[in-house]
C-alpha cells in the first residue's frame, strides 16, 4: 500500500518536474531578449530539474543514490541562480540591449558610476 501511494507521488512529481522544464524550453523559444530568455532557463529549469531529482531520492532504494540526488539538487539551487545573474550582467556589459518595451533600466546607472569610479581611481 505505500510503495503504491510512494509511486503515485513520484510520478507526479516527475510529471511536474517535466512540465517545468518544458515551461522553461518554452520560455527559451518565444521570450523576447536574453534576459527573459534566462530568467526562463534559470527558474523554470532549476525547478523542474530539482523536482525530477528529488523524484529519484524518493524512489531511489539506496543510501547512495539518494545522496547523489539531494546533493545534485543542493548544487543546481546554489549554482543556476548565481551562473544566470554572471551571465546577465556579462551580456549587459557586452552590449546586448533590453527588450525594446522593458519598462526601465535601471543597471544603466549602476554600470556609469562603476565606469566613472574606476576611471577616477586609475586618475589618482
Amino acid at each position: 500500500m505505500i510503495e503504491a501511494l510512494v509511486d503515485i507521488v513520484v510520478g507526479l512529481m516527475i510529471v511536474v518536474g517535466a512540465a517545468f522544464s518544458l515551461a522553461a524550453a518554452i520560455g527559451i523559444n518565444r521570450l523576447p531578449d536574453v534576459y527573459c530568455r534566462m530568467h526562463a532557463a534559470s527558474k523554470a529549469g532549476t525547478l523542474g530539474s530539482g523536482v525530477i531529482l528529488l523524484a529519484l531520492a524518493l524512489h531511489a532504494d539506496d543510501a547512495a543514490t539518494v545522496m547523489r540526488a539531494v546533493a545534485g539538487f543542493v548544487f543546481l539551487l546554489l549554482t543556476a541562480p548565481i551562473a544566470a545573474h554572471l551571465l546577465a550582467k556579462a551580456s549587459y556589459e557586452a552590449g546586448y540591449r533590453l527588450w525594446d518595451k522593458s519598462v526601465k533600466d535601471e543597471l544603466i546607472l549602476r554600470i556609469r558610476d562603476e565606469k566613472e569610479a574606476r576611471e577616477h581611481r586609475l586618475e589618482q
